[in-house]
């Protein structure tokens, strides 16, 4: 299987799921096993969830992770079968990050499963429900955001939290200080500041009792060397050493998701293409919007992908 030189591959994260996702894809040996896979990993069919709903349980963080996660490495393996390219690099946007780390090889799908069940479960544990929020602010670049929850923050915790795109950035916090940083933004000119509709306030530091006891879950499990480089939210660095992604994926639990250092780097590598592969089309329209000219393809669904690898083999 031939490797571009110029693609890289993203997975997305929470936000992107829909009960019937992938319904045409159930024709492929590939979605059948991932998922079944998948659901013997769970204890529960993971596929009729996904299919059916109710979309209450499916929102379920320690639901939607796994079924994110499964809907991504369905479609990754698909790619694989076809002989499509293989990219230069990967990453993926908080979850999807575990995604990438299958589908290079370093974590095994069945391990990545539970873990990210369990990862689900700890940061619904770590707040109560209610007491965390998160909000996306548009219009605003990361000074006037970090001057914005250094005002509204009076003790309590709010952070800049997702870096998605120029003018793009998402808070988390207690829901008391995140309410006062969208007034503050407004305050500042933002043009939207939109309070999320998400139980959990992601990577930021009431994540840290959640981040300790998933690395406690990470100890036990199997990692090696990834087989194509991925990029963690972290720190996006590239790291090969077992200990090294361990603690990247800890520290990614309550520490900001910097994806538009992430696609920059990409570009810096020489990646012109970045193909979002998984349910939804988030992150194509924030690549596009970090580096102009971009080639940013989305495969959420079987007949996307095949367009796209029609596209990547005539290249």
């Amino acid at each position: 299987m031939s490797t571009s030189s110029t693609l890289a591959f993203a997975f997305p994260g929470q936000g992107s799921q829909s009960v019937g996702m992938l319904a045409e894809a159930a024709t492929r040996p590939e979605v059948r096993d991932t998922f079944a896979e998948a659901g013997e990993a769970l204890g529960f069919d993971l596929w009729q969830l996904v299919q059916a709903g109710p979309e209450a349980e499916l929102n379920r963080t320690d639901n939607t992770q796994p079924a994110m996660l499964a809907a991504g490495v369905a479609l990754w393996r698909v790619w694989c079968a076809e002989g499509g390219p293989q990219p230069a690099l990967l990453a993926g946007h908080s979850l999807g990050e575990y995604t990438a780390l299958v589908a290079a090889g370093a974590l095994g799908f069945a391990d990545a499963v539970r873990l990210v069940a369990e990862r689900g479960r700890l940061m619904q544990a770590a707040v109560p429900a209610g007491a965390g929020a998160m909000a996306a602010l548009l219009g605003l670049d990361e000074p006037a955001v970090r001057e914005a929850c250094a005002e509204a923050a009076q003790g309590e915790v709010v952070e800049a939290v997702n870096l998605n795109a120029p003018g793009q950035i998402v808070i988390a916090g207690a829901a008391t200080a995140v309410a006062r940083a969208v007034e503050a933004a407004k305050a500042r000119g933002a043009k939207r500041a939109v309070v999320l509709p998400v139980s959990v306030p992601s990577h930021c530091a009431l994540m840290r009792p959640a981040a300790e006891r998933l690395a406690e879950r990470l100890a036990a499990v199997d990692l090696r060397t990834p087989s194509i480089p991925v990029l963690h939210n972290a720190d996006v660095a590239r790291h090969a050493e077992a200990d090294a992604i361990r603690a990247a994926l800890v520290r990614q639990l309550h520490s900001p998701v910097r994806w538009i250092e992430t696609i920059e780097a990409m570009a810096a590598a020489g990646i012109t293409t970045v193909v979002e592969c998984g349910p939804g089309k988030v992150l194509a329209g924030m690549n596009k919007r970090i580096v102009k000219g971009l080639a940013a393809p989305t495969m959420p669904d079987l007949s996307a992908l095949l367009a796209v690898l029609a596209d990547q083999k005539g290249a």
